[in-house]
């Protein structure tokens, strides 16, 4: 359902008219905080709700049970609260305006940079990668732009922010989506659409359709040919449609001849070619990143970035951390950190760029069901070492479709508490993984599962996994 409660009048704006008003901010994260700061600054009465937070300085604080519907005029949502949240129920009940923070930073765009141009991103994943990609090649264009959104800085940070940027890229996750109704966008692209966080969503349908929800902002968008949700689900769009796909692309497109990235999509005569890159220059040269390259590609061009600025960038752009991570080759084993594979979709991708895989993985799965990625990736497992609280789900799968897989159990030491100083629990993990490794294996810590069960986050996570490979494999501990 998106609706932000103004229907009784459609002249009124809730995002132009703060001042004195009472807003409820749902959450005291990172977008919560910048959130208030901004309306703040428009004159509006903050106050914060939040179940775990008790304190942020210059607010008052309440906990959610704490509110009732005569308190507050405007409720502000961060992205992870469901609509089923009882603070969402008592907003609508009393017809307050339920508000979300890109639209906000959409309407102090237009009051303050009404010349910024917006792109956006959502995909299951890759999202940060392509939007921090797509960036990197608008600068390299001397453009004045940033990446943001569920990426680094908050949209509303970004739009107040004294650089006064021409251009905003956004990563949007099916959260942000759900929530928002006003913001437009010059072009948007859509990476994948795969199971994950059906916990919140309830169902995959619903957490697409979200995703999906993306076009009904833009008039064009580049769009995964090689994805069969996307292109299924895309297919009564009727705004300018350009598809990337690791194959030949046809006219119109983008795509892969031979050993180059080539477009037929920006050109004069899309029955001709023009080079984007080589595959080379794309690094890592391994499949999901070089689809990565092609949408990143294509939404600058569409903003009409030149192809060899495009070509550069992409040649000088570096990954961030934790992402198919390569951080030690020891006795021909490579150890890799693909830490952001949160979910199955992302492991497929990571599991599939090598051949004979020890396979680190578990934690909290979110909803989503293990067997598919088994089925696709047996072949190149050599061995299973299974953490986290969710850790059965990929254990049944593999007892089911790869039984000849060994699988080892790995359980953290008594007393283990996350963010502790000492790294026991990974240097067990690793050194599980050390005794059954051989020349030409990959240990790959791509946990198909969220982090928070056992880690702070899947950087900590991926920082402790680097640092136990130094300590156990590389130093001997």
């Amino acid at each position: 359902m998106k609706d932000n409660s103004t229907n009784f009048n459609p002249n009124f704006n809730p995002y132009l008219n703060l001042e004195e008003r009472r807003v409820l901010v749902a959450g005291a994260g990172v977008t919560g905080v910048a959130v208030a700061r901004a309306l703040q600054a428009k004159g509006a009465v903050v106050t914060f709700a939040d179940e775990k937070v008790s304190e942020v300085e210059g607010f008052e604080v309440k906990r959610p049970d704490e509110v009732t519907q005569d308190s507050f005029d405007y409720l502000f949502v961060s992205p992870g609260w469901r609509e089923d949240h009882p603070l969402v129920a008592i907003a609508r009940q009393g017809d307050k305006p339920v508000l979300n923070e890109v639209d906000f930073a959409w309407h102090m765009k237009s009051e303050k940079h009404p010349g910024q141009k917006w792109l956006a991103l959502t995909g299951t994943n890759g999202k940060t990668t392509t939007v921090e990609m797509v960036a990197h090649i608008l600068k390299s264009a001397g453009l004045n732009a940033t990446a943001c959104g569920n990426v680094g800085t908050t949209v509303i940070e970004s739009v107040l922010s004294s650089e006064k940027f021409d251009y905003l890229v956004l990563e949007l996750s099916s959260f942000q989506l759900h929530w928002l109704v006003d913001a437009q966008f010059t072009s948007a692209a859509i990476l994948n659409i795969a199971d994950d966080h059906v916990d919140w969503h309830g169902s995959f349908d619903a957490y697409a359709k979200d995703k999906i929800s993306i076009l009904d902002k833009c008039t064009t968008a580049v769009l995964n040919g090689d994805d069969g949700e996307v292109v299924g689900r895309t297919s009564h769009w009727l705004g300018r449609k350009i598809f990337y796909s690791l194959d030949t692309p046809g006219p119109g497109e983008i795509g892969i001849v031979e050993e180059l990235l080539v477009d037929r999509a920006f050109v004069a005569d899309t029955q001709e070619a023009a080079l984007f890159a080589e595959l080379s220059e794309i690094i890592p040269t391994v499949p999901h990143h070089i689809s990565n390259a092609l949408a990143a590609a294509g939404l600058a061009s569409t903003v009409g970035v030149d192809r060899e600025v495009i070509r550069e960038a992409l040649k000088s752009f570096k990954p961030g951390k934790h992402r198919i991570e390569e951080v030690a080759v020891v006795n021909e084993v490579r150890w890799v950190d693909d830490s952001k594979a949160t979910n199955p979709h992302a492991t497929t991708a990571s599991i599939l760029s090598h051949f004979s895989v020890i396979w680190i993985a578990g934690g909290l799965a979110k909803g989503a069901a293990m067997q598919p990625l088994v089925e696709r990736t047996w072949s190149r497992l050599k061995a299973a070492i299974l953490i986290g609280e969710d850790r059965q789900l990929i254990a049944d799968a593999l007892a089911h479709s790869a039984p000849e897989v060994p699988v080892f159990f790995i359980d953290p030491p008594v007393g283990y508490e996350k963010g502790s100083a000492d790294n026991l629990f990974m240097e067990s993990i690793v050194r599980a993984a050390g005794e059954i490794s051989e020349e030409g294996d990959v240990v790959l810590l791509a946990p198909a599962c969220a982090s928070m069960d056992q880690f702070i986050s899947y950087s900590d996570r991926g920082n402790r996994f680097a640092q136990a490979v130094k300590e156990v494999i590389i130093n001997g501990k």
